[in-house]
């Protein structure tokens, strides 16, 4: 496999997941405290409070990803730990200074900081005061990049508005499965229209703060196929497509929503979002670089018109979150994206796989399979690089073990292994067959 010298090598986290100390300092409460508080909605009642520590062990966490090599490193902000209310305009000490410190001690290992604004901790006051579904919300975001970006663009140059828009708006408010726990799809597409005009409100505004800034968003993409060549799986995987990839797609690269899913949203008799003068040249605001968050595929079935898809396993391999594995697909999406869409650099901000494998009695963590995902993937990765594709980045997900969201502490796709009751890290195989790959590539 073959990449550019000059290719991003890194590995990711987020906040919520990794940092714990959610009491903090002055950090405020976010809508993941509130939905672990909540009894039923997280696996065995687990929380983000205490994660794995990162907020104190932030200078191990970063040796280990010296060891390992790596280039650059993908990090979110807490937006409650500077900005308790979500309503301030001035960022709180504490907060700021955590991130400076984490950004400086990055660039004394020679990794480059790459910054997530928002995954996910919300504010829990911006929530109360009507959340995503709320246009309110979006001039909110954008004093949280105004005061971001004023406080680490000196070292900071690449920006991430958004983590996963359709994750954020339809597990959080159509599915109930993330916070804030709601079921209502109306409210679901409100929050997706509210997060990507947000993210074109914050761009110039991150640019004005970063001399040269790289500024772009984050995709979670899920190529479709149809389980069978039959009309009724062919229109279902179109549908499939349209919901997951091409809702969000096509608003940001100037094609406004895509006609046959609000043709299908208004027959399913959903509200559209309230659409303003302006907002979809917001949607499509220049950006330097496409970030895209792949798994797996979905191979969809339509049973009967009308019904919504079923996602099939074509391959019977899968990971511990029951997701399939098939490395070419990544090959096709990434394809398929710079065929489609005007994308300046494509760069890969998560890629994973979890097993539960942990430490045997020589203290080694053999993860033969969570190796083998990231070779599939990564052969992907160079044979769109081949077609033609302006692919400049892979970020591993994750650095660490963490809370994996509602599904608490039970999944871990980390590159290191972290025991939750000492906090020891434990560097796996498949983290060191990274670096060696890296090694021989840069």
């Amino acid at each position: 496999m073959s990449f550019p010298k000059d290719f991003i090598w890194g590995a990711a986290t987020s906040s919520y997941q990794i940092e714990g100390a959610v009491n903090r300092d002055g950090r405020g409460p976010s809508i993941w405290d509130t939905f672990c508080a909540t009894p039923g909605k997280v696996y065995k009642g687990h929380d983000g409070a205490r994660a794995c520590e990162h907020y104190d062990r932030w200078e191990e966490d970063l040796d280990i990803l010296q060891e390992l090599g790596m280039k650059a490193y993908r990090f979110s902000i807490a937006w409650p730990r500077v900005l308790p209310t979500g309503f301030e305009k001035q960022g709180l000490q504490a907060g700021l200074d955590f991130y400076s410190k984490l950004v400086d001690g990055l660039l004394e290992r020679g990794i480059t900081p790459w910054a997530t604004l928002y995954h996910w901790d919300l504010p829990q006051p911006l929530d109360d005061a009507g959340s995503w579904p709320w246009r309110g919300i979006c001039p909110h975001f954008v004093d949280f990049a105004d005061v971001m970006s004023r406080s680490l663009g000196d070292r900071v140059a690449n920006w991430i508005t958004h983590n996963e828009p359709w994750v954020v708006s339809m597990l959080g408010y159509k599915s109930g499965e993330h916070a804030p726990g709601i079921k209502d799809m109306d409210k679901a597409l409100a929050a997706a229209h509210h997060i990507l005009l947000s993210h074109g409100m914050a761009v110039p505004v991150i640019r004005d703060n970063v001399k040269d800034a790289k500024v772009g968003i984050t995709l979670n993409l899920c190529p479709s196929y149809p389980a069978s060549n039959s009309e009724i799986d062919r229109v279902a995987a179109e549908r499939f497509d349209g919901h997951f990839n091409r809702w969000f797609l096509d608003p940001l690269y100037g094609r406004d929503y895509p006609r046959d899913m609000i043709e299908h949203y208004e027959r399913e008799g959903f509200a559209l979002p309230e659409i303003h003068e302006g907002d979809f040249e917001h949607m499509a605001v220049d950006t330097d670089f496409l970030g895209i968050n792949f798994y797996s595929r979905g191979i969809i079935r339509g049973e009967e018109e009308g019904n919504d898809p079923q996602t099939l396993h074509g391959t019977g391999v899968k990971t511990d979150m029951d997701w399939e594995v098939y490395g070419p697909s990544l090959r096709r999406l990434l394809t398929d994206v710079h065929r489609d869409y005007p994308t300046k650099e494509i760069i890969i901000t998560e890629n994973g796989a979890a097993y539960a494998t942990g430490p045997d009695e020589d203290g080694r963590v053999k993860d033969t399979r969570r190796r083998a995902y990231f070779e599939q993937h990564l052969e992907a990765c160079a044979s769109a690089i081949d077609e033609g594709v302006p692919l400049t980045g892979y970020f591993a997900w994750s650095l660490l073990d963490n809370f994996e969201w509602a599904f608490g502490y039970a999944k871990r796709f980390g590159l290191v292994h972290v025991d939750y009751e000492t906090q020891k890290r434990t560097i796996k195989d498949s983290a060191y067959w990274y670096r060696d790959f890296v090694a021989e590539r840069s």
